[in-house]
């Protein structure tokens, strides 16, 4: 192995994730939607669904690189473990964020007396299929106004 070809390796597992057992990079573009697609996930309902979902991943070791939360859904480009499934993931999101959120905003309990604020199921597709920018951008598409560099990458609507 020439020194080139072993630093352009280096440099490429460096992008890698590593477990005890595993080297990874599983990205996932996730989509949910509100019950009803009603528009309630503004202001600071918003801000604490962004925070609840920043802990959860955090909780369980995976990254945001991209979010965005509407009025009626929240699009999020992860970074997540071989050892998570999608599927536990958006249990957990959407179990914990609804239940908080239920619990915190009265006005949310009372147009969702069903103790559901999501809609069932989820949109997931990995970042395979499309490369991470494309993802990145049709995101950023969302956005009322452009990215600055200091900006976090998870973002609400009117913000």
């Amino acid at each position: 192995m020439s020194a080139m070809t072993y630093v352009i390796e280096i440099e490429a597992l460096m992008s890698y994730r590593k477990t005890a057992h595993s080297v990874y990079d599983l990205k996932y573009h996730l989509v949910w939607v509100t019950k009803y697609r009603k528009p309630v996930l503004k202001g600071e309902i918003a801000g604490r669904l962004r925070e609840l979902i920043r802990q959860t991943c955090a909780q369980l070791d995976v990254y945001i690189l991209a979010g965005h939360v509407s009025a009626d859904h929240v699009h999020l480009l992860v970074s997540a473990p071989p050892n998570r499934a999608v599927s536990d993931l958006m249990q957990r999101i959407k179990g914990r964020s609804s239940r908080k959120l239920l619990e915190e905003f009265g006005e949310l309990s009372r147009q969702y007396w069903g103790r559901h604020l999501w809609a069932r199921g989820y949109f997931a597709v990995s970042s395979g299929n499309v490369t991470d920018d494309v993802i990145k951008e049709y995101i950023e598409s969302h956005r009322d106004k452009p990215s600055t560099p200091d900006d976090d990458n998870f973002n609400i609507d009117g913000e």
